[in-house]
């Protein structure tokens, strides 16, 4: 991308997502050497998610009403009012559960209100040509932003301690701040568009909205799928992994699984921009998901550590490059006046469904053991995704 605002708009995307990765690495041990509490640690994570089940219609139809660059900034500064908040507890010792949820709870909304006009902002700066390139180098950011945080963030609490790291933590969301009173956008002199926003029923409009307009629709359904059965939930049943498989050292095993699945989708960004071929697709996208399901069902069955890296590394590859391609297709074929509440549509299904993930993967792997609960749910992934492709092809969708 050689858009100047587009460059600026990266760059201060990675420091804000190395920031929220910075703050979980801080407050998640400060946490849990207070409180030892399972029941908190499961509550990060709905409260991360939720939000975004909850809310990203919503959000939408604020960013289609109001300018983006403004409810993004309201995001900024609910992550900085969260990282300050956690600094001032952490300092004067007085952090109490009750504190810690409720700061858990900004962080999550704090995000719901960054993606969706981020997404929206997106489209402004690059224009629909060069969205699919700028949506996949966002996605990129957001595992290097991944990659980044934890080092930064351990680096930063051994140098400056917990307390006042956290609160250094709340610099990396400035840019972000600071460039969207500068940042371009097609709509800058539009007055707002008197569109009401109505909670679920706007999720049901939506809904009613893409009926018709089969992209939208196997899109929304491909990011609702995917993230309900699957998601991101074998992230935390990652130490198990590492300890079945046996090689070593089971926190550098742990350590080395999850970076061999962010490696595999920062090459996927680097490389899928680099060749610039695969255009965007709803068969391709489908059978990229299919393939990251395969992935993921191959390393919840193997044994042998240097497969299941490869395995990891192959699923990191694939996973990014379905979503980046279902997220620009939405865009590109969201209609003008409600692409805000498509995109929230979009974003609920691909993250807020996140939440269940916990379940299909996480508690049945208490009860089966995280072996079996990862293979059958991507085995009945893989079924499901199996009938959208075949009722995407019986639709007329899926040609060439």
């Amino acid at each position: 991308m050689k858009s100047a605002p587009y460059r600026a708009q990266f760059a201060a995307y990675v420091l804000a997502m190395m920031a929220d990765n910075i703050e979980h690495v801080i407050s998640y041990w400060v946490v849990f050497q207070k409180f030892h509490s399972p029941a908190l640690a499961g509550f990060a994570v709905l409260s991360h998610w939720l939000p975004f089940l909850l809310f990203s219609v919503a959000v939408g139809s604020l960013a289609d009403r109001f300018d983006p660059r403004r409810i993004i900034q309201c995001g900024m500064l609910l992550f900085i009012v969260a990282s300050a908040g956690w600094g001032i507890f952490f300092i004067t010792d007085t952090l109490e559960m009750w504190h810690a949820m409720l700061l858990l709870v900004i962080h999550g909304c704090a995000g719901v209100l960054w993606q969706t006009p981020n997404q929206l902002l997106l489209y402004d700066i690059a224009g629909p040509a060069d969205l699919p390139s700028a949506v996949r180098l966002n996605a990129t950011a957001r595992y290097l932003g991944i990659l980044v945080g934890p080092a930064a963030g351990g680096v930063i609490m051994l140098t400056l301690g917990p307390s006042h790291g956290i609160i250094f933590n709340t610099l990396f969301y400035l840019p972000m701040l600071l460039w969207l009173f500068w940042a371009p956008t097609r709509n800058k002199d539009a007055a707002p568009r008197r569109i009401p926003v109505r909670g679920l029923a706007d999720i049901v409009q939506t809904i009613r909205d893409i009926g018709t307009q089969r992209v939208l629709t196997s899109m929304t359904l491909l990011a609702g799928l995917t993230s309900f059965m699957i998601g991101n939930a074998y992230h935390a049943q990652m130490p198990g992994f590492a300890g079945d498989l046996g090689h070593g050292d089971p926190g550098m095993s742990y350590s080395v699984l999850l970076a061999a699945d962010a490696a595999g989708a920062l090459l996927a960004g680097l490389a899928l921009e680099a060749w610039g071929r695969l255009k965007p697709d709803p068969r391709t996208a489908i059978v990229l998901a299919i393939l990251w399901s395969l992935s993921l069902l191959a390393f919840a069955s193997v044994g042998i550590y240097t497969l299941a890296i490869a395995l990891l590394f192959a699923a990191g590859f694939f996973e990014l490059s379905f979503n980046t391609m279902a997220q620009a297709l939405v865009q590109i074929n969201a209609p003008a006046d409600i692409r805000g509440r498509v995109v929230g549509l979009f974003n609920m299904a691909g993250l807020g469904m996140r939440a269940f993930s916990g379940i299909t993967v996480g508690l049945a792997g208490a009860a089966i053991g995280i072996h079996w609960s990862l293979g059958l749910s991507a085995a009945v992934l893989l079924a499901f995704l199996s009938v959208l492709y075949r009722r995407a092809a019986k639709s007329g969708l899926l040609k060439g």
